[in-house]
């Protein structure tokens, strides 16, 4: 149990849990501002380019273990005892055990690597490790090209997104699935698919969900990126990136209730403004007659008032491969002159022609122009009820925004998706629920305060190393200062960044 005590006009809070000297029972920390994390210590992983991708915090070791996949395929140790001076301790190898890490979690001293397969096709596996003598522990199947892992909140489960991607000329598509692996069973495995929803595929199209691969049914086009778990450790929700929706698993009984299409977000209504130009030498958020398409990255999951809602970070993801890719611009397709007046003046580069759009959808009636106009990811994080699928908050333009006013805003991806918020974590800060939302092309982290899922209020923007890829919340009372943290791995340099949150004075 957590005992807190609140001393009146003293602003100091005594946590039992926060002590780690049996000598020290009463040692006090300050009562924390969610509004207020600085950056205290930082440190920059060998390899550069791809050494800091995903990571994931133990507080018994007080150690990071972060993905590094520069060179060899590692995990490379963190420790935290000092947060202001993070120390790089020694690397687990992962070569031995397929073609390289995508993905980490821990819990209660287990260490969890999603590890895809030489050939990602094939169906990869989670090896588990000891968090304190790194003896590896166990290796658990699961489906093809794991890309991500975490454990439910209460401990008792294991569960692994697995992408299913093609192979470079289409010709091997496996099937996207979710392994839930059962601890208490002796580490047994259940993966599961979407083939029960290939029958189902129209009506979910006509919703909003996308499936487009080549000769792919629905289970093979859905390629699952994220798991997010709920507090009661009973339900999962996965996004599913490049179709645009979010699968809901019962994970008590290991089944796929059902699948949620996103929809499309209306970039011609007041407050989803967007830039999409990168060539018109200026930072300028309009409307344009334009849908995104949500296509989130990074899920999390938090309740209030008793009910479970989702985070989804909306980076949105075009398919490129060598027998097939659906990006293209606006300039190059032929518009229907009905649906967009002028046409010719809307493809100007300084307009919308330089906006890349999927070639997949938008000729509505078949006859070889394009009546509507499709971007990829909604530029923008969104709230969902987690029983329901309705979304209840979209941030609208508010992060491109954001981002210009404090000079971070990548204009140069103005064409492409923006800002691209891709990763997304969420933690208690003094009794409010907050959100870290990664912005992989800014640079930083925007930081709301989603205690009202209907009406967050944005709180700051953090600057972080090259690409944020990770994004991971250390609760006061696990974290070594008893202050909470904000861990930041950044892909593009290696550089791993650690805030504090500030203080009431």
């Amino acid at each position: 149990m957590n005992k807190k005590l609140l001393i009146a006009g003293v602003g100091l809070v005594f946590s039992m849990s926060a002590c780690h000297d049996d000598d020290d029972i009463t040692k006090p920390f300050p009562i924390e501002d969610p509004a207020d994390f600085s950056e205290v210590g930082e440190i920059a992983l060998s390899g550069g380019a791809g050494a800091a991708e995903i990571s994931a915090y133990d507080p018994a070791t007080k150690n990071l273990f972060v993905v590094n996949n520069a060179g060899n395929s590692r995990v490379d140790v963190i420790s935290l005892q000092d947060p202001a001076s993070p120390q790089f301790t020694q690397s687990i190898d992962i070569t031995p055990y397929g073609g390289g890490v995508n993905s980490v979690a821990v819990k209660n001293g287990v260490l969890a690597a999603a590890v895809e397969a030489d050939v990602k096709q094939n169906d990869g596996k989670i090896v588990l490790f000891d968090t304190e003598t790194y003896a590896l522990l166990r290796q658990v199947p699961v489906g093809a090209l794991p890309d991500m892992v975490t454990f439910s909140p209460d401990g008792a489960y294991i569960l692994s997104a697995n992408e299913g991607e093609p192979n470079s000329d289409y010709t091997v598509d496996p099937l996207g699935s979710v392994s839930v692996i059962s601890l208490a069973s002796n580490y047994s495995v259940a993966t599961l698919d979407f083939t029960s929803f290939n029958s189902s595929q129209a009506e979910l199209e006509a919703k909003g969900f996308r499936v487009f691969g080549p000769n792919a049914t629905l289970a093979m086009d859905a390629e699952p990126e994220y798991v997010a778990v709920s507090d009661d450790s009973k339900t999962a929700w996965v996004s599913l990136q490049e179709n645009n929706g979010m699968a809901k698993i019962d994970i008590v009984s290991k089944t796929v209730v059902e699948i949620i299409p996103l929809g499309f977000k209306d970039h011609a209504a007041s407050g989803n403004e967007l830039d999409p130009s990168d060539e018109d030498n200026t930072v300028a958020f309009s409307n344009w007659p334009v849908k995104g398409i949500y296509m989130p990255d990074a899920l999390a999951a938090f309740s209030a008032n008793g009910t479970d809602y989702v985070i989804s970070a909306n980076e949105g993801d075009a398919r490129e491969y060598d027998a097939f890719a659906e990006e293209e611009r606006v300039k190059d397709l032929t518009l229907d002159g009905s649906a967009f007046p002028n046409p010719l003046e809307l493809q100007q580069d300084n307009k919308l022609g330089r906006l890349k759009v999927t070639a997949m959808m938008g000729d509505t009636d078949n006859d070889g122009d394009y009546d509507m106009l499709y971007s990829f990811g909604a530029r923008s994080f969104s709230i969902w009820h987690g029983a329901t699928g309705t979304q209840v908050y979209d941030s609208g333009s508010e992060i491109g925004e954001r981002l210009a006013a404090a000079s971070l805003y990548p204009d140069d991806r103005s064409d492409d998706k923006g800002a691209e918020p891709e990763g997304v974590a969420v933690g208690k800060v003094n009794g409010s629920t907050i959100a870290f939302v990664g912005s992989e092309r800014a640079d930083a982290v925007l930081v709301f305060d989603v205690s009202n899922p209907s009406n967050p209020e944005f709180l700051q923007v953090l600057q972080t190393g090259d690409a944020p890829e990770g994004i991971i919340f250390i609760p006061a009372d696990e974290s070594p200062l008893g202050k909470s943290l904000l861990v930041v791995s950044s892909e593009d340099d290696g550089v791993v960044k650690v805030f504090e949150a500030g203080t009431i004075h």
